[in-house]
Formats: structure tokens, sequence, C-alpha cells
């Protein structure tokens, strides 16, 4: 299998109207179904699996929504499937966006969302309880150690990160891609990273969380980290 190239590139912050405002990602939004792909540099594709995004959360996602605590921001909210799954259990909730069409979709469910990249100043910054970055948000800014220590300004002491991993691989990928459709419609180049549960939990450890817990569920990788305070014993079930 292809694992691509693992060395380091710069990672600006997204803007907020950068590559995922790109006309293929908010038109396949638009209309809830793909194809589409981010593509390497290479011409490598990676499938974005836009009808999932679009659907209701499913018994993975609502395992991940079971182990949020406090109130929850979701980083790279998308849709707002997990967002519009939270406030419909009375939980406290935002999610944020820098896609225009993804904000205004998980308006549209009902569900409280901005316009704002996770480095862009957000509103109860120190206080959330627990922070995600599902369907493959912990790539974004293209490295891993900045979305870490961003994410963990955002947290309360203590406070929980749950993110989504490449399955079943000890990946360390960064490179640039961008999004495009099947009939070859692209966005701007953007630096992005994909990790594996093992890469994860290297970048974590270093930068002071602790593992609380690894998990699959549908096919799909999950891992629990919390920040600022001693965790129970890692786990993975």
């Amino acid at each position: 299998m292809d694992t691509g190239p693992r060395q380091p590139l710069p990672a600006p912050p997204p803007p907020a109207d950068g590559a995922w405002s790109a006309d293929p990602y908010s038109l396949a939004l638009g209309s809830g179904r793909g194809p589409l792909f981010l593509r390497r540099t290479d011409g490598w594709l990676l499938p974005l699996d836009v009808e999932r995004w679009c659907a209701e959360a499913d018994a993975a996602d609502l395992e991940v929504l079971r182990r949020c605590e406090g109130a929850v921001l979701d980083v790279g909210c998308g849709p707002g499937r997990l967002v519009a799954a939270l406030s419909g259990q009375g939980r406290r909730v935002l999610g944020i966006d820098v896609s225009e069409a993804a904000v205004a979709r998980t308006l549209r469910l009902g569900a409280p969302a901005l316009r704002r990249s996770v480095f862009d100043p957000l509103p109860g910054e120190g206080r959330w309880g627990t922070a995600l970055l599902i369907d493959g948000n912990i790539g974004i800014g293209g490295d891993p150690a900045a979305l870490l220590a961003r994410t963990g300004r955002l947290l309360a002491p203590g406070g929980l990160l749950i993110a989504e991993t490449v399955p079943d691989l000890d990946l360390d990928e960064r490179v640039r891609v961008h999004v495009t459709d099947a009939r070859g419609a692209t966005g701007t180049a953007f630096p992005w990273a994909r990790l594996g549960t093992p890469a994860l939990l290297r970048y974590a450890e270093r930068a002071g969380w602790h593992t609380v817990a690894w998990w699959t569920a549908g096919g799909r990788s999950f891992a629990a980290l919390r920040s600022g305070s001693p965790a129970s014993a890692p786990s993975s079930r």
C-alpha cells in the first residue's frame, strides 16, 4: 500500500476562505454526494466519503459522541451531522468550518456553527470540555503538532480530544493536496496530514497529552486524549 511521502512541509494556518471553500467541495455538499477526492501532487487520490458526511450520525459516530464530556467543539464540522446529533441530545455544542457551504448546511439542520478556522479566535477558548477532529480533520493545516497545541489551548484543563485516525496503519504523512471531483475540477492546493493511531499517540506524548483510549468501530479508528492532567491507563476496545 502506498503511504506516500513523509517529509515535513510548511503548514501555515488555513484562511477562512481557503481551499475547502472551493467549488468541488461546495458542490458536493450541496448535492450530498460525490465522488470527491483529495489529490496529491503525484496524482494519488484519497476518496472523500461525502455521502456519509451528509447523512445522519452512524453507530461509529454515536460511540464518539457517547464519550464526549461537557461542551463540545467540532473542529471542521463539515455538513454538521455530529453537531446536529449532539444538539438533538440537548448537549452544548458548536461546529466550526472554513467552508461557507458546510456551515450553511449545518445551520439548516438547526445546529450551531461558525465559519472559522481552528486557528482563528474562537468563542470559549480554554473552556471547552471536548474537541472533535473527526473525518480526517487531524490533518488540518498539515502540521499535527501545531494542531494539537492549538486544540490544547481551546480545551479546559483536563479536557478531552477525540480524533479519527487512518485505520490499521502506522502512517505519518504530510503532503500538499487539493480537492477534486470526477470532472477534474480542482480547488487550491493546501497542506494536509494523515496519521495512523501510533503516530498520533507519539505526537500526543511529546506534547504532554495523556492517552485515554483508542478503539475501532465501523471500519474506522479513533483515539481519545486528555490535556493537562494524568488520565487513566490507555485501553483499546
